[in-house]
């Protein structure tokens, strides 16, 4: 279990935290976990993702192990201002595919006195920092970087290595599309186009059902 922010002065609640990593680190469920736990503190929380976001569920945030909580999509930033009144938590997933005013609106939120909470990718395919990330992850007065695991070494992975051609920055998909993979593999398999093999994709697609089994089996009644 990732540690969580205290509130260490009860009356500042404004704040904001961003979690971040590759694909498949564990971002979005760490995001879910600290939204259920305000949940059972009996706080007012909204959760919201970009609308282009619709892999799983078109009214859920779902992370890779389909562990789900339902989420309101948006277009653009500027409608969380809208949208929160009387609010004391606010998730934000999938932050990278955010306008760059997300930063901007997320202050205003935190200012208001809101518990922001974002999750996303800091790092896109190529390996430079990701949309509004860089500039969130300036203003968060706490940040959690999670990692996978690298499919090649078995070390942390810091990249998510697209495996189709495509020169595309927002191109959504998970097994298919990305794999994990740490700085060495990451800028091995740049230069040769053969490192990633079929059996590291039917690795990481196993471990993805594996994981979506193992959460069914500890929440059954989830579905």
């Amino acid at each position: 279990m990732l540690p969580e922010p205290s509130d260490f002065h009860i009356h500042q609640r404004g704040r904001i935290e961003v979690i971040c990593g590759s694909m498949f680190s564990g971002k979005t469920e760490e995001l879910i976990r600290r939204m259920r736990r305000a949940q059972f503190a009996r706080q007012k929380v909204e959760i919201f993702k970009p609308l282009l976001d619709t892999r799983y569920s078109e009214d859920e945030v779902v992370s890779h192990d389909r562990n789900a909580i339902p989420s309101t999509p948006i277009p653009h930033s500027s409608q969380l201002l809208l949208l929160t009144s009387e609010v004391e938590v606010i998730g934000i997933d999938e932050a990278q595919f955010f306008d760059d005013e997300l930063p901007n609106v997320c202050s205003q939120l935190a200012n208001s006195g809101i518990r922001v909470i974002v999750a996303g990718l800091d790092l896109d395919f190529r390996g430079r920092p990701f949309g509004p990330m860089p500039q969130l992850l300036a203003l968060a007065e706490f940040v959690t970087k999670v990692h996978a695991i690298c499919v090649k070494t078995g070390d942390l992975a810091h990249h998510s290595f697209k495996l189709s051609g495509s020169d595309r920055l927002v191109e959504l998909g998970e097994k298919e599309l990305y794999v994990p993979l740490s700085r060495e593999a990451f800028l091995r398999a740049q230069s040769d186009p053969n490192y990633i093999t079929e059996k590291d994709l039917v690795d990481i697609r196993t471990h993805l059902v594996d994981s979506a089994t193992s959460a069914q089996e500890e929440d059954p009644t989830r579905e």
